[in-house]
């Protein structure tokens, strides 16, 4: 069975996105790493999910659903970087603001859904999203006032939802109609997951 994460991408990274107009395309890679700017995707695998999110103005989106196809330099990547200063992955030079110069960034390559930023999480279902640990312990979203998110701190870094809040987001990701639904895969019992590819 499939796991699902939360990965938060900053202001910078989003921005970043915007203005090389990456709104509406599907990201083919993401890049993981060892830094907290980066967050190292531990524990994913191919198959898993990511959602990927962003908070503006104390409301959180869903900026793109992502499946882990594999985690390896590919030759879609380019060649290594003989120096320092030479590109990390040259071939993913569109994708770059993902992560790319990262502090010991890896590929991982993704089928994903369109970028986007009009997608928010409800307050009542911030207040209620959970993930759990390794240990099976769970917990939920510290800094929610009112439906809305006063820091992001527990959101920053690569964390594995529990199976109904991954179902839940999942839900809202294609509950505005934008992308055609599947019953094929899924986490846990949810029936609707967005075609990703």
């Amino acid at each position: 069975m499939s796991d699902a994460f939360t990965v938060l991408w900053t202001h910078d990274t989003c921005r970043a996105l915007r203005k090389a107009g990456r709104v509406g395309e599907r990201p083919p890679v993401a890049f993981s790493g060892a830094h907290s700017s980066l967050p190292a995707w531990s524990g994913a695998r191919a198959g898993d999910e990511v959602f990927a999110l962003h908070v503006n103005r104390r409301e959180v989106f869903v900026v793109s659903l992502m499946r882990v196809v594999d985690m390896q330099r590919r030759d879609c990547c380019g060649p290594a970087p003989g120096t320092w200063e030479d590109p990390a992955y040259p071939g993913h030079n569109d994708w770059s603001m993902l992560g790319a110069g990262g502090c010991s960034a890896m590929s991982v390559h993704v089928d994903a859904t369109p970028v986007r930023f009009d997608v928010p999480i409800p307050g009542e279902l911030l207040a209620r999203l959970t993930w759990r640990n390794r240990r099976g312990q769970t917990r939920g979203l510290k800094y929610v006032i009112d439906g809305r998110l006063e820091r992001s701190a527990s959101l920053q870094g690569f964390y594995r939802l529990t199976p109904e809040a991954a179902d839940e987001l999942a839900e809202i990701v294609g509950s505005p109609n934008p992308l055609i639904l599947t019953g094929e895969r899924g986490i846990g019992s949810h029936p609707l997951r967005p075609t990703l590819s």
